[in-house]
């Protein structure tokens, strides 16, 4: 139990039709066309790895964070979404009952592993030892559910609007606003097969969820994701290293 519930809270890479979803409108981004092109190198001066101070000092992001889970810190771009200071301690009231409830299951089952014994007593014990390690993991499922639950809703606002959002290493995901292109003129709203014809020669390859990504050659580990929609149309795109973790 306690293995099936690790991994299902352990992935915490954004699901790609929740991120990038075709509703992004351009008035959410609070950012206006520019000429400069969504790709590898970024855009508006936020780059691949960049420290979020250094990102911030553009002042093209919004300093204040709109969501600290799983370690990630999400900001959004300027005349976008303010923080929700209800939704933040949502947040870190969730991650911080899981973490806890992981810990006490963790701890409830090695405690049981040692409960051992012949007798009538210490069956008993051991039989009690193995229940609370079992509800305690079964609290943390449930836990784990809940956090799902803000995640989704974290990914949904992060999708309406684009942003950045960085980890240990410095920028780790670049969300494009509404009104974004690529060089090649790919940008939401653009059909697939435009987005085919422009980067199926340079290895654009079938994700899982609607997604379709793009490997960066000059930057080992990271792609550039495009989301697609029901109508077959691009519903948004992102620069990603594909890491799972910030923390």
């Amino acid at each position: 139990m306690r293995s099936a519930y690790k991994r299902f809270v352990t992935p915490i890479g954004r699901p790609a039709a929740a991120v990038f979803a075709a509703t992004a409108l351009v008035a959410c981004s609070g950012t206006t066309a520019s000429a400069e092109p969504f790709g590898p190198a970024g855009y508006l001066g936020i780059i691949p790895g960049m420290a979020q101070e250094a990102a911030v000092a553009t002042g093209k992001l919004n300093g204040a964070p709109v969501s600290h889970l799983d370690g990630c810190t999400d900001l959004s771009w300027q005349g976008g979404p303010a923080p929700d200071a209800a939704r933040l301690a949502a947040e870190t009231a969730a991650q911080q009952k899981v973490d806890e409830l992981n810990a006490k299951a963790d701890a409830a089952e090695q405690v049981a592993k040692q409960s051992t014994g012949t007798s009538a007593a210490e069956s008993a014990q051991a039989a009690a030892k193995d229940a609370e390690a079992a509800q305690l993991a079964a609290d943390a499922a449930q836990a784990g559910v809940d956090l799902a639950a803000r995640r989704e809703e974290r990914d949904k606002a992060f999708a309406a609007a684009g942003g950045a959002s960085f980890g240990k290493n410095g920028l780790h995901e670049l969300g494009a606003p509404a009104d974004a292109k690529t060089a090649e003129g790919i940008g939401a709203g653009s059909s697939l097969a435009d987005l085919h014809k422009a980067y199926d020669a340079r290895g654009l390859k079938t994700g899982t969820a609607g997604r379709f990504e793009l490997p960066v050659p000059e930057k080992p580990g990271w792609r550039l994701e495009f989301t697609g929609t029901a109508d077959g149309k691009v519903g948004g795109m992102a620069l990603a290293d594909g890491a799972t973790k910030c923390r």
